[in-house]
This record gives C-alpha cells, sequence and structure tokens, in this order.
C-alpha cells in the first residue's frame, strides 16, 4: 500500500527502528526490494534521485513504480532522493510521489530553510511528505573526499530548522558520505545522540552503503529513523547479471537473478536495521 514518509516513520524513534531507502533503477531492483519487504513484512521506501535520472525520466519511474507500491502487502512509500531542481521535485509532487526530498543543503541556513518552507506547503497539500537536509553529506569522488567536503549538523540548527521549515524528516551529516568506501568511516555518534536529544523529527542518515552492521545498529539506537542505500544494491544487481551470463544468456535470462540478488541484499540490511516484522 502507498504511504506518505510521515506515516512510514511515525513510530520509528518509539520503537527503535530504521526503515530504508533503497534506491532502485530498474524493473528488477524494485521487484527484489518490494519481495524483500513482503516476505520480511517490513515497511519500505523506494525510489530514484535526481542523480539517476539519465536512466528515466520521472514519469517513467512513476509509470513503473507507482503501481507496484500501491500493490505491495506491505506500506511502501515512493521517494524522489535528492531533488535539487525545484522543478523536479514539484513534478514528482504532481506524478503522484508520496514522499520527496529538497536539498537545499548548501545554500545558507535561512535560504534553505525558506525554500524547504515553501516546498512543503506543495507537497503537504497532495499528501506528499518532504525530506529536507541540514549540513551537507558530500557525494564528490571517493567517499574519503566527500567526508572532507562535508558540513556537520549542529544540533541547534538542526532543531531550529526543522521548526522553520516544516519538513517531515530531515538528513543530518555525521560522518557518511555518498559512494564506496575504502576506509572505515568515523561516525560522530555523540553528535548524532545530541541532534536527537534536540530534534524530534525523524532524521535520516544518507550515504549508508559501505558502513558495517553494528554501525548502523549504533546510528538506528542514536535516533536514526530512516537509512538510504544504493550502491550495496546496485553493486549486487551488477555482479548477478555478471556472475549468470554466458554468450548464450538473455537480458529476460538474467531478470530474475538480479531480482533475487537485490532481494538477498535488501532483507540483509531490513533485519540489521529492524524493520523486519513492524509491516
Amino acid at each position: 500500500m502507498l504511504v506518505n514518509l510521515k506515516t512510514i516513520l511515525a513510530d520509528t524513534r518509539e520503537k527503535h527502528y530504521a526503515v530504508g531507502l533503497f534506491n532502485c533503477v530498474t524493473l528488477e531492483m524494485t521487484k527484489g526490494i518490494l519481495a524483500a519487504a513482503e516476505e520480511l513484512r517490513s515497511p519500505v521506501i523506494i525510489g530514484p534521485a535526481e542523480s539517476l535520472l539519465p536512466g528515466a525520466s520521472l514519469a517513467e519511474y512513476a509509470d513503473m513504480m507507482l503501481g507496484m507500491a500501491k500493490r505491495a502487502r506491505v506500506p511502501v512509500a515512493l521517494h524522489f532522493d535528492h531533488g535539487f531542481s525545484p522543478e523536479l521535485v514539484e513534478e514528482a509532487i504532481r506524478l503522484g510521489f508520496s514522499s520527496v526530498m529538497y536539498d537545499c543543503s548548501m545554500l545558507p541556513f535561512e535560504e534553505n530553510a525558506r525554500r524547504t518552507r515553501e516546498m512543503a506547503a506543495k507537497a503537504h497539500a497532495a499528501g506528499c511528505s518532504l525530506e529536507a537536509e541540514i549540513g551537507h553529506v558530500g557525494s564528490n569522488g571517493s567517499a574519503e573526499e566527500a567526508i572532507a567536503q562535508s558540513v556537520y549538523t549542529q544540533p541547534g540548527d538542526a532543531l531550529r530548522f526543522a521548526g522553520e521549515s516544516g519538513c517531515d524528516a530531515l538528513a543530518v551529516a555525521i560522518g557518511t558520505a555518498h559512494g564506496v568506501y575504502t576506509e572505515k568511516p568515523v561516525l560522530n555518534l555523540d553528535c548524532l545522540a545530541r541532534i536527537a536529544a534536540a530534534c524530534e523529527t525523524p532524521l535520516v542518515l544518507h550515504g549508508g552503503s559501505g558502513l558495517s552492521d553494528d554501525a548502523f545498529r549504533a546510528c538506528v539506537a542514536g535516533g536514526i529513523s530512516k537509512i538510504n542505500i544504493f550502491t550495496h544494491n546496485n553493486l549486487a544487481a551488477a555482479r548477478a547479471a555478471h556472475e549468470h551470463f554466458s554468450d548464450a544468456t538473455g537480458a529476460f535470462e538474467l531478470m530474475r537473478f538480479v531480482a533475487e540478488a537485490v532481494k538477498r541484499e535488501t532483507m540483509h540490511h531490513m533485519r540489521v536495521f529492524g524493520s523486519d516484522g513492524r509491516a
């Protein structure tokens, strides 16, 4: 069933679990993620990011994912991740996405809050939730280089921003980065604890692929309600296609292997996040 982000995260902080956003870009990935959610009775968040739109348009992603989300036997939020362009965020709202992220985190605080507040009003009028970001999670080059470019979130800023922006979920920067880690990242869990103590808005961890299971559990225990995963599933899908390819293998024959690999990877993370059995 299709629900918005506010609904799917409503009791995560109280019950100490997180819901995964598993970015997906193909039918096989989407099927694998939803199959994992249904088998484990887990709520789940799916959808593309603006950076993934070269693979398909927002309308094409909506055509594929919206019906699948509505038919699912567990709560599913269809989320447009890291929308930087207001035109694309508004398009996602019009297309029926139940959640959008409007990422203005590289702008000054006041401009970020103002733009987020204006977009949140449009999203809420359509029954759609809105995620924002305060601080900045880097995403250029290696993950280590991206962390060096990150701007860490301050607890007081998180509280003020949540109040001024009207966002339904807030992504925070505590030492993760988008991409593949070559070294173990160092999370600032003390900073996370202070943010969670100051701000009741559901908190989001970006750049999750590559963290250890124990690190994920520590983040959930520290107050994270939503965790974003793409790289893990993207690589699992590619490995499955590579392992089962031969000169006599077509795309159709590879579909079930890709979907199954993504399902296994997703189920692992759902168990680590503690969302299994919550639907």
